[in-house]
């Protein structure tokens, strides 16, 4: 089992985009209503895709900070980041653009992991889910999460896991979502390291 190779990939995406086709949203009758896919979000100007090198000028990193803290982060910084991500493989980063402004107006992240339980198996983890907050409202978070949720299935992970606010609890629970018994809290360790 692991990550499909990365086919017909121009660089210019994180991951292959071709890896968004064929998503089965079949289970999620009833999710969405109306009923909003990948490939048919509700609206003709919105794009579901991969992350692209020109998404820093689609304010990918301003979208961000409506979620938590980003610091300084240039250009370069994004490259740097972007092309470590497509190097080291495993990490799907996925955004909602509207292609009327050219902006970048929701994103999340699955994180995969090769393991030895699970028979080799491959984890999936949802990261950095977020939504511009003046795009709220349109189920554009279902679709993301869902987005990135059915690729980690069709990449083959056993199990995907998130972490959450107790608010959003309700929000994860209606696309399908459990609390693990015995597993409710995240611990954490920083290093944090001074500024250059």
């Amino acid at each position: 089992m692991g990550a499909p190779k990365k086919g017909t990939n121009d660089g210019s995406f994180l991951y292959d985009p071709c890896l968004l086709q064929g998503l089965d949203w079949t289970s999620l009758q009833g999710v969405m209503s109306p009923p909003i896919t990948n490939t048919a979000p509700g609206e003709e100007w919105l794009c579901v895709r991969p992350l692209q090198v020109d998404d820093f000028d689609k304010g990918f990193i301003s979208l961000l900070s409506q979620l938590t803290t980003v610091g300084k982060v240039s250009r370069m910084d994004f490259l740097r980041q972007f092309l470590a991500m497509e190097k080291s493989g495993g990490y799907y980063v996925t955004v909602i653009e509207d292609t009327r402004h050219k902006s970048i107006i929701g994103a999340a992240t699955l994180v995969t992991e090769f393991k030895f339980i699970h028979d080799g198996g491959l984890r999936g983890r949802l990261e950095d889910v977020v939504v511009n907050n003046t795009y709220r409202g349109k189920q554009l978070g279902k679709l993301i999460v869902m987005t990135v949720t059915l690729l980690a299935k069709k990449l083959g992970c056993y199990k995907m896991s998130l972490d959450c606010k107790d608010p959003l609890i309700a929000f994860y629970k209606s696309l399908g979502y459990k609390l693990e018994p015995g597993n409710a809290n995240s611990m954490i360790i920083r290093y944090e390291t001074e500024p250059s």
